[in-house]
Parts: C-alpha cells; sequence; structure tokens
C-alpha cells in the first residue's frame, strides 16, 4: 500500500502533473553540478533544482525527498512548470525545530578587520541533501542516485549604523546576500523610557545631557537567536573610517554616563546616554555625531557565555582613530545626531549681560568723579570768598 501511494505520488506533485520528456525540450539532459540553485533568505532557504535532468535520470519531482524527511507534506517540492526551465522548489525555516532535517553547525574564528578586537566571531551553517528515492522492486537498477547538497552560511556579527532620531516610520529594504541576517535589524531612537516616543532632532540640535535611549532590535528573525550589542560609539563621520570617536561602551566596560536596560535576553537590546559633544568641535553651534553598534546574534544557548568578561577581548574606553573601515553593504546609514553646544540666547545674554554691566561702572564711575569736582570746586570757591573778605579788612 506504501509503495502504492508513493506510485501515485510519482505522478502528482502537490497537484500538477509530472512532466514527461517530450515537456522537456533540450533541456531534457544529464544532471550538472549547477542544477540546484540555492537561496540564504533571512527567514527560510529556498532550494531550485532542475526536473529535466531528474526525469532524464528515471526519477520525476515527487521522488526527491528532503533530508530523508517524506512524511511531512511542507518538505516536499513543488514543480514550478512557470520557469525556465521547469524546477521543482524547496522552502523551509531557519528553526531548527521544523528545518526539514536540516544541520546547523555554528563554527568559531578571530574577528578580523572592524571585528578584530574580538576573539570569538561566530557563523551558523546550515546544511542538507536532496536525494532521489529509486522505486524499483528487484535486485538491481539502472537508476543513477541523485544527491543535491545545499549549504547557506550567516555570520553573528554585523556592524549597524542608525544616525536619524526621527524613525518612527523608517524601513530597511536590503536583498539577501549570500546569507546574510543584517537586512532583520534596526537601529531606532527614542525620547523615553519605555520607548514609546522616537526621539525627533530639531534643526538647532538637542540640548546637551538630554537622555537618548537606543534600541536594536530584529524583526522577522528565528527565534533561537537573541541580540546582543558588543559595542557601541559614536564617530564624528557618518562611516567609521578615519574618524574620532567616543566608546559609549565596549565588553565588560562602559562610559559611566550610559546606562545598560536589556542586553542578550531578547530580540532586543536597549541602552541610553545624554546628549554630550565633541571637543573638537567647540567653535561650532551644533556639534554632529554618528552612531554606530556592533552588535552579535548568539544562540540562546550561548548568550550568557559572550556576556562573561573572561572570555572577551576588551578594548579600553577613549577617543582615537579607527582604522579599519567596513564595506558599506553592512551599513544602515540615516541621519546625523545633533547637539547643541552653548545656545544663542545664552551666549547673547552673557555677552549683552557683561555689556551692560560694563557700561553701568563706567557711569557710576563718571558720578562719582563729577561730584568729588563739584565739592572741591565749591570748597575752593568758598576759600577764595573768605580769603578776600580778610583782605578787604586789612585795607
Amino acid at each position: 500500500m506504501a509503495l502504492l501511494s508513493l506510485l501515485i505520488l510519482g505522478v502528482l506533485v502537490k497537484g500538477h502533473l509530472a512532466l514527461t520528456p517530450n515537456d522537456c525540450g533540450t533541456s531534457y539532459r544529464r544532471p550538472a553540478y549547477t542544477d540546484i540553485a540555492v537561496f540564504c533568505g533571512t527567514e527560510s532557504i529556498s532550494l531550485a533544482i532542475q526536473v529535466c535532468p531528474v526525469i532524464y535520470t528515471g526519477y520525476n519531482a515527487s521522488l526527491l525527498i528532503l533530508n530523508r524527511v517524506a512524511s511531512d507534506p511542507s518538505c516536499r517540492g513543488t514543480l514550478d512548470e512557470t520557469a525556465n526551465p521547469p524546477v521543482v522548489r524547496f522552502n523551509f525555516p531557519l528553526r531548527q525545530l521544523d528545518s526539514c532535517g536540516s544541520v546547523f553547525r555554528t563554527t568559531s574564528a578571530p574577528g578580523t578587520g572592524i571585528f578584530s578586537d574580538f576573539s570569538n566571531i561566530q557563523t551558523v551553517n546550515i546544511s542538507g541533501v536532496v536525494r532521489s528515492f529509486d522505486p524499483t522492486i528487484g535486485t538491481v537498477t539502472y537508476n543513477a542516485e541523485l544527491s543535491y547538497f545545499y549549504s547557506c552560511a550567516y555570520p553573528l556579527e554585523y556592524l549597524i549604523n542608525n544616525t536619524q532620531v526621527d524613525v518612527s516610520s523608517s524601513s530597511i529594504a536590503v536583498i539577501d546576500n549570500n546569507g546574510s541576517f543584517i537586512s532583520t535589524l534596526s537601529m531606532r531612537l527614542f525620547k523615553d523610557i519605555n520607548y514609546t516616543t522616537p526621539l525627533v532632532i530639531p534643526a538647532l540640535g538637542v540640548e546637551l545631557r538630554t537622555r537618548i535611549y537606543v534600541q536594536v532590535i530584529a524583526a522577522n528573525l528565528t527565534s533561537q537567536y537573541h541580540v546582543l550589542l558588543d559595542r557601541c560609539y559614536a564617530s564624528i563621520s557618518a562611516l567609521p573610517t578615519n574618524s574620532t570617536f567616543f566608546n559609549l561602551f565596549v565588553p565588560c566596560s562602559q562610559d559611566q554616563m550610559t546606562t545598560m536596560l536589556e542586553n542578550g535576553n531578547s530580540q532586543k537590546a536597549r541602552f541610553s546616554f545624554p546628549a554630550f559633544r565633541f571637543v573638537e568641535q567647540q567653535n561650532q553651534t551644533i556639534s554632529t555625531y554618528y552612531l554606530h553598534c556592533i552588535t552579535r546574534l548568539c544562540e540562546t544557548s550561548t548568550c550568557a557565555q559572550f556576556m562573561q568578561c573572561n572570555r572577551r577581548r576588551r578594548r579600553d574606553t577613549q577617543t582615537a582613530t579607527i582604522k579599519d573601515g567596513v564595506s558599506d553593504t553592512t551599513l544602515i546609514t540615516s541621519g546625523p545626531i545633533r547637539t547643541q553646544a552653548d545656545t544663542c540666547m545664552d551666549l547673547f545674554y552673557l555677552t549683552s549681560s557683561a555689556q551692560k554691566a560694563s557700561g553701568n561702572g563706567a557711569s557710576v564711575g563718571l558720578g562719582i568723579a563729577l561730584a568729588v569736582l563739584v565739592i572741591v570746586g565749591t570748597v575752593a570757591a568758598l576759600m577764595a570768598v573768605s580769603f578776600y573778605r580778610k583782605l578787604r579788612m586789612l585795607r
């Protein structure tokens, strides 16, 4: 009965009649290594296998089994006759529990480039194989076994940038690039500790010491990964290449004004810091800088070990120059963070007050001088009159 069901399946592929050699035309040929295409998405992996070489070998689309999982309908291939040449498609999520038997393997290696301060950069590799099922009954078969291997490697460390405060309705569109979760990550800035009101920067910048609340979140990402911020810093340049920067926090160390609220415990990380300005921009009315975060996606079972200081290299908080750049494909950038240096009204008030004080002082001094002159003149006049009368009496 099971064999009969499988043979019936061999005629149908999810409701579509299987192709015949006459339907293949010039695509009816021997199998080749290039017959499989792998698409490493942020939520799922998709496979497309040319079906005509499968038919040439003696099988059909329904006899291609993903990781030996034949009982789950969601792991079964779907014939796409609209493609040229026709293909059978497989699609499965990146969650370990329902990834149709795919193997998840996480590897670690020292960081390079912008990640050179980290001794353990992880990459998850998701792999498997689509094999043909030979329904032949007997001692021998004339059908060659077909095996289509696939593999997707996803780095778990990213540099994300967001320098715009009014990001309430922004969205990021990034084409999946050979297995990357960067498009699931975004950074938003808020003005309240409840993270409900987006921070909007006025044209003249925010006031110094204004508390800025930062949230880095992973959306549409498999639940087996959490967000862990390894390092966040501000730089004068939009690109962190050859730019003065200031570390808000690094592994196991943070600026005393930075407050970490949540990190490594869920698919969002949160911290806050007071608005500041760079000293080298002290002669400018507005100080402008950009916020960057190196973000790790860690498996829920391993996040704790990355939060232990003795397992991570650290860099002292300092102002220095970044020598290693990062490619544009890993940057998410909007606009600048602007802070007021000393407001124009304060400067005007101080100048005006000083000028008024100086003017008042001069007026008081002039009045005193005139009063002294009047008194001296009066005394001199009285003495002169008295002297004149004495002279007349002597005559």
